[in-house]
Parts: structure tokens; sequence; C-alpha cells
């Protein structure tokens, strides 16, 4: 209320500062005061104190202008505490820095020119808020969860040093053209499979516009813990050790505020492996992974990984990371190109292992007989341990796919292969030999019509029916296979997370289509749809 009269009277004030000011003037005209005409006008100490009182509340009159539509008034700019987002220097690399200032609360996609009458006075509407409904608030975790687990880099995996590949964001080392012209000079690191929670991490602190401060504007609330990089450090040592850090972020999760406001049902967190990592059954050492995934706290969480279980729903599947990381739409852009007049001079290919300790996966075995029996398919065979495997080698696989009109894609360790996305970035066609190898995982990212982006050939038609790949690919007609190419390379932005650091991409990557799946989900809880349980 005070800020509403104190200004009225100092203008009245001022008003008659200023016409006493007039009078003295004047009468020093008339020579009322004695000093002649050639004196300095004096006003008095009350209009100097006028003058100042007014210069002070029209300055606060300027902020609360700045501020309309905000409830706290003044008070919520200079008092409202902003979230620190930084990105941690260990993330950041040796690579050229696009750039890591914090993200500024976004600014109005369109000011609106609605204007309205109140009290006989015309008030235009505040700015629309291009953000409303998509904030996310992003916990500031202590550095155990996330940034000491990239400083021990060293002791994350047992066969080799995880060191390069964590850096750059999670992206890996940068490759450029090192590989005889495979990659364009842009945007190409060597990234593993598994750094995908830091890569999302610091896509959130970098590049995305809508972060909040205030859990109760958020959409959902992002939960930074690399899970990933946790699970594979103590993979091989004893359960409570594969546990122990899981087990505590849950604690610390329970005594937040924002926790407890839904029961974790807006939280969501990136666990860049399959679910089988993280769903140990029992608290065997012989039994794999960790039993993250079944604590019932994280259950009522929305977890982001590579493969989900056929069985539990509750997570949401997202594109293995690939080697191409873009910095602008232009990046994308000749990338397509490229693909798209690529040379194809085979009809199917195949890069993989034998994997013959997986006895329940009997079609590799016959796509490794037919491929080798045909001239039309090109065969990439995966020898070699750890690093020196020749499907480490990004320039030798991709070569192979964008060469190639088919790229045959069975099921690997689990159900899913990172070299279906490979495949895809390649422009080449997907060949799925199990619905679970795609079609029920990636259900945010990929098209519900299957068949005009893949082909679906199921392994026991191969296995048991003697069914040609070959002949199955040679039937479909020409027209066709380039508009399923087409489909193909349309999809490359959708399936690539780009530089997390890096402010000049407009195009909406597989980050931006996991948060708006996550925001949709959160959004049906909070209705109570089925849908969102």
């Amino acid at each position: 209320m005070a800020s509403q009269i104190r200004p009225d009277a100092e203008a009245m004030m001022l008003t008659s500062c200023n016409a006493n000011f007039q009078k003295d003037a004047e009468d020093a005209a008339a020579g009322k005061h004695g000093g002649g005409s050639g004196g300095v006008l004096r006003p008095s100490r009350i209009c100097h104190l006028a003058i100042l009182s007014t210069a002070f509340w029209a300055f606060v009159l300027f902020l609360l202008s700045g501020t309309q539509g905000d409830a706290g008034g003044v008070a919520s700019v200079l008092f409202k505490q902003q979230p620190a987002f930084s990105v941690p220097p260990l993330l950041s690399g040796n690579a050229v820095d696009h750039g890591h200032a914090p993200p500024a609360q976004p600014p109005p996609s369109s000011p609106s020119s609605v204007a309205v009458t109140q009290d006989d006075r015309s008030v235009t509407s505040a700015p629309a808020d291009r953000c409303a409904g998509r904030y996310i608030y992003m916990y500031d975790l202590p550095a155990r969860f996330n940034v000491d687990l990239v400083r021990d880099c060293k002791k994350l995996w047992r066969f080799y040093d995880m060191c390069p590949h964590v850096a750059n964001s999670g992206m890996g080392q940068p490759m450029g053209d090192t590989e005889g012209g495979v990659f364009s000079r842009h945007g190409w690191y060597a990234t593993n499979q598994f750094t995908l929670d830091v890569i999302f991490h610091a896509r959130m602190v970098s590049g995305y516009g809508c972060l909040t401060g205030d859990p109760s504007l958020a959409a959902a609330v992002y939960v930074p813990f690399y899970a990933s990089l946790d699970g594979g450090r103590y993979m091989w040592n004893s359960t409570t050790s594969r546990d122990m850090l899981g087990l505590d972020l849950v604690g610390w999760l329970s005594q937040r505020p924002e926790w407890r406001a839904m029961g974790g049902r807006d939280h969501f967190m990136v666990a860049g492996r399959t679910a089988w990592d993280f769903r140990r059954g029992q608290d065997v050492d012989e039994q794999w992974g960790t039993k993250l995934l079944n604590d019932p706290a994280v259950q009522n969480m929305t977890v982001l990984v590579l493969e989900t279980s056929p069985w539990h729903r509750a997570n949401l599947a997202v594109p293995y990371p690939t080697y191409f990381h873009p910095g602008t739409d232009a990046d994308v852009a000749a990338w397509q190109v490229k693909v798209r007049d690529a040379e194809r001079a085979w009809l199917f290919s195949f890069a993989g292992a034998p994997h013959p300790w997986k006895r329940d996966n009997v079609v590799r075995p016959e796509i490794f007989r037919q491929c080798g029996a045909s001239s039309r398919c090109r065969l990439f065979r995966c020898v070699g341990r750890g690093s020196a495997n020749t499907c480490k080698s990004p320039g030798s696989v991709m070569r192979v796919f964008e060469g190639s009109e088919f790229c045959l894609q069975p099921r690997g360790d689990s159900l899913t292969r990172r070299s279906t996305f490979d495949a895809i970035l390649a422009g080449c066609i997907p060949v799925f030999f199990d619905p679970g190898s795609a079609y029920t995982q990636y259900t945010l990212h990929l098209p519900e019509a299957h068949e005009s982006w893949s082909v679906l050939i199921v392994d026991t038609d191969v296995t048991e029916r003697n069914v040609s790949v070959e002949e199955t690919l040679s039937k479909i007609p020409p027209e066709t296979v380039k508009a399923m190419r087409e489909e193909v390379i349309r999809l490359i932005p959708r399936v690539v997370y780009a530089d997390p650091r890096s402010r000049g991409v407009d195009f909406k990557d597989a980050f931006d289509v996991a948060v708006e799946g996550v925001i949709d989900r959160v959004a049906k809880r909070r209705r109570g749809d089925v849908g969102g349980r």
C-alpha cells in the first residue's frame, strides 16, 4: 500500500515545491529579495528532499512496471532464490567450448497485445510464457552422485579407461574427418554407449531453456544421478557395493519436500543402460546388476533407460547415443544430404559378432550363414577384444552401413542394439527379427507405422521355415525402398543427441523428445490417467 501512496504524496510535494520555486523566481525578477537580478536561485532544502524522493520512487515504479503479472512484485525479483546452474568443469573436456553460461529465464515467445479496461485505465496483459507447462526443476545433488563419479573415471569400468569417454560432456573424443571421409568435419565424437547420463545432464544445464528454481512451477523434477556410471564400476563386486550409492540417493531424495509433494511420481532420471542392468532379482553376488529399478521409491519415478523390460513398463526407452552430436541445424542438414546421395552397392549388410554364448539367439548364426553365402550382402565381423574390437572403429562400421540399402539388426546381448541407431544415422533401412528390438521400445522417438521406415522378418521364419533374407528384401519395389530410406533420413534429428554445449540447435533431438515424453507422463499422473501409471 505504501508503494502506491508514497509516490502520490511526493508528487504533490514536488508540485508545491515547483510552485514556490516559480514564485521566488518572480519575486527575484521584481527585486523583492534585495539581491538584484544577477543572483543564483537556490531552492529550499524541502525542495531538494522532494526531488530526491521523487527520483527514488520513480525508479521503484520502473522496477514494478517490468514485473507485471508476477504475484511477488518487486520482492519476487530482488529476493526470489535463483537456481545456481553450472556445468561441472570435469564435463567440459578440452574441445572447443561453445559456451556454458547458465540459462536465463526464457523470454516470452510473443507479447500479447490484448488490452483490458480496469478502473477506466487501459492495461496491457502480461506477455505469454513460452515455458508454461515445460518448466523443469533440477536438483543440485551432492557431488558423490555425479561429479565425483566422473572425477574417478579410471575406476568406472573393469576393462578399459573411461576417462576419454566422459570428456566433452560425455561425448568422448572428437573424431573430425579422421576416418577417410566417412564423417563430416563437425559434430563427430567417439561416444561410448553408456555415457548418456552425462550427456543428458550437460544438455539440461546448458541447452534446456526452461529450468526453474521454483519447484511449484515445475512440470517435472530432474534427478541428475549418473546411474549408468555407478552401475558399471562395481558390476563384478559384491551386491552391497553395487547397491550402496543407489540406496544413498533414495534416502537423500526421501527427505526432500519436492519428493514428498507427489511421492516422487513427478521425478525422472536417466540410467543409460538396459533395464536388466538395474533389476537384479536377489541379493546374490553371482546375479547380474544392481537393484535400483526394483526399489519401491524409484518405481514411482520415470527412469529413462536404453531398453525397457517387457514386464515392467514404468520406464521409458530412449535411443542409444550415436557418434553424431550436431552443434547446428546446418550440421544435420549437411549430413542428411550426404547419406541421401551415398552410393549403396550392397542390398543388405550385417556388422556383429557370432555370440556363441547366447544359445537362445538362434537367428544370428543363420544371418551369418545367409549373409556369408550371398554376393549382395556385406558381412562385417566384429573380432578382437576391448578397444581393439573391429566394431569399435566407428568409421569402419559406418562405411558398411552407408554402402547398404538394408542393415540387419538381430537382437544383441539383449533385445536391442546400439547398431540400430548407427544404421538410421547412415540412412540404412533397419531390418528387425523381433518387435521388441525397436517397435515396443522406442515409442517416443520412432513412428508407429513401422513399415514406413523398417522391415520385420520374424526370427522363427528364418530359423524354422527357411525364409531367405535376400529374397524377402529383393521383393521390395525400388520406389518403396527409396521412400523408406527418405523416412529413415527424416528420423535422424530425433535419434541423435545434440552437442550439449551448443546454443545454435533449433531442431528437436532425442533429448527434447524424451523430455516431452516425461512431461506428458507426469501431467497424466497428476490427472490420474491410466496412461501415466
